[in-house]
């Protein structure tokens, strides 16, 4: 059986309009993985063509208990700290969401058999607040294939992170009080949650697609695990500042 391919020249493509602060306007059937295993290896040449460090993970799902989960690797020059001032050009008409985050307190080395749930959620060590850029790579954004979306690392742009505390499994996962502001206006559309419902239940996923892929997951992996915002669209530099009620506050500055 031949491993999943993807066309070299979008990768290329992803690689050259981030480095450029560029979008990619043209796109054509062959740049549109064939299924979601070519698009997570469109995900690892991107990174390769880089030469990019994994700092961590994005995951997600839009259903509270049996959908699909889907993630992406976060490069580590990508990820900044509270207070950083980042600049806006960029990232092209980047997109705001204030998460949870969470670091695991053991390796998972590459095994042939999966980690269980419960090996996983057993070992989360720490948890803090994120904010993460969305900037698509393609002008036409949101209005392309999900597999493209899927390899252009889910849209990812840059994740600030918060500090992180000592894991408390108390912690009201499902609906946290919250505020998100950015200049100065508020910017959370209603009452917060995560359309996956209670994030921890990504993590075993995380856990396996990356160690399946032969990489061991680590405890200074970052991973974010989806809004509690929707999806704010900037429209100008500005201060975003975040809480999540028992975590530490977050901001930083696009300019």
């Amino acid at each position: 059986m031949n491993p999943p391919s993807h066309p070299a020249s979008i990768a290329e493509l992803i690689v050259h309009a981030m480095k450029n602060d560029r979008k990619v306007t043209e796109i054509h059937p062959e740049h549109v993985p064939a299924d979601a295993a070519s698009a997570y290896a469109l995900q690892r040449e991107i990174l390769r063509l880089r030469d990019a460090t994994v700092g961590g993970w994005k995951v997600g799902s839009k259903s509270t208990s049996g959908g699909p989960i889907n993630g992406a690797p976060l490069p580590i020059e990508g990820l900044f700290a509270i207070g950083s001032q980042v600049k806006i050009g960029a990232y092209p008409q980047p997109i705001l969401e204030l998460e949870i985050a969470f670091r695991l307190n053991r390796d998972f080395a590459p095994r042939d058999e999966a980690y269980s749930d419960e090996e996983v959620l057993s070992s989360i060590g720490l948890m803090g607040t994120t904010i993460e850029i969305v900037s698509s790579r393609f002008a036409a954004w949101p209005k392309i294939e999900p597999l493209l979306a899927l390899g252009d690392l889910l849209n990812h742009g840059a994740l600030i992170v918060g500090e992180f505390v000592p894991y408390d499994p108390g912690f009201p996962f499902l609906e946290p009080a919250l505020t998100f502001t950015y200049a100065g206006e508020d910017i959370v559309p209603g009452d917060g949650a995560n359309p996956a419902g209670d994030p921890r239940r990504l993590l075993p996923w995380v856990v396996n697609h990356h160690t399946q892929n032969g990489q061991s997951v680590t405890p200074d992996l970052v991973i974010t695990t989806g809004s509690y915002t929707g999806m704010y669209q900037t429209k100008g530099p500005g201060l975003a500042s975040g809480e999540i009620r028992g975590l530490p506050p977050i901001s930083f500055k696009l300019i």
